[in-house]
Parts: structure tokens; sequence; C-alpha cells
């Protein structure tokens, strides 16, 4: 697994700006050819630049897997149609939810997603359409931003320190894999926007701890 720690755009927090799968990886604007270069050597994807409601956090907007993208109903539909282009065999759903900071609340990898244990069904059903995987509403630890605050990939998770070992053992029954708790970006819970992973590797925030580093790769290599 390749493993390289970066800021985009000033930040540590590279998964509030970015959203990677195993097929694709979306960047924003103004990110130079050093951030695209890492993801090509560390996530094996080729990039793609795009907005997402008018911002450069597509993280926050967007969240997707290898069979589709789901999105925030705040994304304007010349960015879904610019996206659909791009990506013309990947499904993109628009998720009607209150809940409009979609990357926060969900997290998915092609088996299974993750949410914010208070979407209604019609949202869930909206993400299983789109993602073309089973939806479990949860709270995982002290959080509903199951985006946010854990990483999954298809190969593992790494999940938030205030995390239970009950929860935890629970988590690991649904995935049939073990998970590890960790914290990113030199103590940061809020793990899931400090980083982009796939399966081919993992880029962290560049806070990022070279013992957070080897937790979050150990589960997820």
């Amino acid at each position: 697994m390749e493993v390289a720690k970066h800021r985009v755009l000033g930040s540590d927090f590279v998964g509030a700006f970015c959203i990677t799968t195993d097929r694709y990886s979306l960047i924003p604007h103004g990110t130079g050819g050093s951030l695209a270069n890492i993801i090509r050597g560390t996530l094996r994807t080729d990039p793609i630049t795009v907005m997402l409601a008018n911002s450069d956090m597509l993280g926050v907007f967007g969240r997707g897997n290898s069979n589709g993208i789901v999105l925030s109903n705040l994304v304007h539909q010349s960015e879904v149609d610019s996206l659909r282009s791009m990506l013309p065999d990947i499904r993109v759903g628009i998720i009607e939810s209150d809940l409009n900071a979609i990357g926060n609340n969900i997290l998915a990898n092609d088996r299974i997603a993750f949410v914010n244990n208070e979407y209604t069904p019609v949202a869930v059903k909206q993400v299983s359409d789109a993602l073309g995987v089973e939806v479990l509403p949860i709270r995982i630890g002290e959080f509903r931003t199951v985006g946010a605050n854990n990483i999954l990939t298809n190969r593992g998770m790494a999940v938030n320190n205030t995390v239970s070992d009950e929860e935890k053992e629970h988590i690991e029954s649904i995935l049939g894999i073990k998970t590890v708790r960790t914290t990113a970006n030199s103590g940061s819970l809020s793990i899931g926007i400090s980083v982009m992973a796939n399966s081919y590797g993992v880029i962290a925030g560049d806070l990022t701890t070279g013992y957070e580093l080897a937790r979050i790769t150990e589960t997820l290599e």
C-alpha cells in the first residue's frame, strides 16, 4: 500500500476537499499538479477536477464508490451534468435531505454504506440506489457524522477513538474484518475528513503523525 502526506489548498483536512474510490478521484480547482501526481502514484486513479455546490469542499458535498456517487441537494444541475459527462458509467444520485453535508454523513465502500441514523427512509433508499449497496443507518461512537469521523475502503476500516469495544465488535461482525481505532492530524477525531483512502493507498493530512499513519494503514492494507 502506498502512503503519502499532503495539504490541499493549505488545509490538512484533505478528505474534506477530495473524493476518492478505487475507480476515480475528484479534486478541486487550484490544487496544481502536485496533488494530481500524488493521487496517481498513491491511489492509482486519474484525478478529475470539478466543483460541487459552487465550493472546493468536494468531500463535504459528495460521497462515492466504484458504482456511483451521491451528491448534496445543494449541488447545481450544471455541476451534475458535468460530472455525468466525465464519469458516464457512474450512477449519480442527489440526496434530498436537510443533512446535506453528504460526505460527512455517509461512509461507503463497494459492498456497504453506513449513514447518519437521522436520515429518512427515502434518503436511505436514494443512497442505496446510487451506490448499489446495502445501507445501514448507524451512529459510530459519539458521532452521527459517520463519514467525517471514520474511514472505510474495500480493504478495511479505521474508526474514531470514541468507539466502545462493543460497538467495535458489532461493526466488525457486519463487515467481517477487523477495525482499528485511531486519530489523524495530530489527535483529530475527524479522521474521515483528514484522509483520502482507497484499496491502493492513503493520503493523510500533513499534520498526521507517524504513529497515526501506521494505525490507519494497519487496518486498510
